[in-house]
């Protein structure tokens, strides 16, 4: 367990929490003192990642959440109050994509399941989220964009344009609430090295890939999770309503 304790006494809820980069946000927030609730549509996920924070001598609970659903996300809040007191930290994690197709050919299936997820589901628990955290006293919110939510890519309509919305909202946010002492910001990762990007990429696209990045790699979950922290801690005090990209120099071009 590292030394810091930066988040001692304090309580967070992780949405997709239960595998990559909310995995490692919420082994990294426990390790450092939160109390954390992983939550993810997937209850198995969000199981063993809580078996793995205990088992390091953590704090955390489970809680199964489509974040699509507001009542859920509601009763998540409720849920991380009742067991722990209150509510001081979140990361709105949870995010799909759909497949590659050009606007004219674009499901409207895949466009409404996707804004739901990466725009909606975010709008959902921010509505209770931070009335919960002025009730603690205050606190910070992190909301995961991506590079995707300042520059575009062809044939991912739905993701690009809920990145950039959300970026939009996380101002909002942050307008209405910093006042009453609770910060939120946006992290917009690059391209993340993870085992679902390696199966899906031959190595000709993968390195492809990499080589569009000023860094000539992809980045890694412990990367988007450390500035994630930062902007969840006091040191990011006077951090409010910005968007921070963790992206290897990807939208330097």
């Amino acid at each position: 367990m590292p030394t810091e304790n930066r988040f001692q006494g304090k309580v967070a809820i992780v949405t997709g929490g239960g595998s990559g980069i909310g995995a490692e946000i919420s082994r990294q927030l426990a390790a450092e003192g939160a109390s954390v609730v992983v939550t993810d549509i997937k209850l198995d996920g969000a199981r063993q990642v809580v078996d793995e924070i205990t088992g390091a001598g953590g704090t955390a609970l489970p809680f199964e959440q489509d974040t699509t659903d507001a009542d859920q996300s509601r009763a998540a809040v409720d849920f991380a109050v009742g067991e722990y007191g209150a509510l001081h930290l979140a990361v709105n994690n949870a995010g799909i994509g759909a497949p590659p197709a050009k606007i004219g050919d674009y499901e409207i299936d895949a466009w409404d399941r996707v804004r739901a997820v990466d725009l909606d589901g975010v709008f959902y628990g921010l509505r209770y989220q931070l009335p919960a955290m002025v009730a603690a006293g205050g606190g910070a919110i992190v909301n995961m964009a991506s590079v995707l939510g300042a520059v575009g890519i062809a044939e991912n309509a739905a993701y690009v344009t809920s990145k950039h919305a959300l970026v939009g909202l996380t101002k909002v946010a942050a307008l209405e609430y910093t006042e009453q002492g609770v910060r939120t910001n946006a992290v917009g990762p690059g391209f993340i090295d993870t085992p679902l990007v390696r199966s899906s990429l031959s190595e000709e696209a993968l390195a492809a890939l990499e080589n569009e990045h000023a860094a000539k790699r992809l980045g890694t979950d412990k990367e988007v999770a450390a500035l994630t922290l930062f902007l969840l801690s006091d040191e990011a005090s006077f951090i409010s309503g910005s968007y921070h990209l963790v992206d290897g120099g990807y939208s330097a071009h």
